[in-house]
C-alpha cells in the first residue's frame, strides 16, 4: 500500500458544511493542502474527540492554506444530524463528506473489506494532489491533532526549501538538516 507520491484521483461527494450541504469534487481540493481525514463512523465514541480536536485547530489550518475534509461512509444528511445533536461535533467548520459508495475510502486504502466503514486514516495532500504524508491507525486508538499540525507545518517547510529536511520532533524554527556525505555516521 504505497499511498506517498500517489496522486488524488477524480471523485465527487456531497458534504455538510456551515449548515448547508455542497459537492465537493478532487477540483475542488487541488491548489491548496488538504487533510482527507478518515474516521469508522457517526454516533460513535473515539471519533468525535478526534474530529472535535481537529476543529480546534482548523483556524490555523486554514491560516496555512489547508482545507480540511472528514470523510466517513455515513452520508452528509447523518453528518448533519450528528453536527446538531452533539457539542463536540457542533463546533466543525470544516468539510464532512459523505462516502456512502465507498469511493473515497476505497481510492484511499482504508474501506475494511466486509464491514463497509474506513479504519482511521490521515492523509495530507499537497496543493498538486500529490499524498505527501499518511497515517493509518486501528479503531481504537484516537489521533491528535497537534501532531498533525506539527507535520504539516514540517511538510510545507520540506516542499518550500529544497535540499533541507526535518528531523524527528522538528517544530517550526528549529534547526533543519541539510543531507550530505559530510553528515553520514555523525548524527
Amino acid at each position: 500500500m504505497a499511498l506517498i507520491g500517489s496522486t488524488l484521483q477524480p471523485f465527487k461527494a456531497t458534504a455538510f458544511k456551515e449548515g448547508k450541504f455542497v459537492d465537493v469534487t478532487d477540483a475542488d481540493v487541488k491548489g491548496k493542502w488538504a487533510v482527507f481525514f478518515f474516521y469508522p463512523a457517526d454516533f460513535t465514541f473515539v471519533c468525535p474527540t478526534e474530529l472535535e480536536d481537529l476543529a480546534d485547530i482548523y483556524p490555523t489550518l486554514q491560516g496555512m492554506g489547508v482545507e480540511v475534509y472528514s470523510v466517513s461512509t455515513d452520508t452528509h444528511f447523518c453528518h448533519k444530524a450528528w453536527h446538531d445533536t452533539s457539542p463536540a461535533i457542533g463546533k466543525i467548520n470544516y468539510y464532512m463528506l459523505g462516502d456512502q459508495n465507498h469511493d473515497l475510502s476505497n481510492q484511499f486504502g482504508v474501506l475494511r473489506p466486509g464491514v463497509g466503514l474506513a479504519d482511521r486514516g490521515t492523509f495530507v495532500l499537497d496543493p498538486e494532489g500529490v499524498i505527501q504524508l499518511v497515517e493509518i491507525t486501528p479503531e481504537g486508538v484516537g489521533r491528535n491533532a497537534s501532531e498533525l499540525l506539527r507535520k504539516i507545518k514540517a511538510a510545507q517547510y520540506w516542499q518550500s526549501h529544497p535540499g533541507e529536511v526535518c528531523p524527528a520532533k522538528w517544530e517550526e524554527g528549529e534547526k533543519t538538516l541539510a543531507p550530505s556525505l559530510d553528515l553520514v555516521g555523525k548524527i
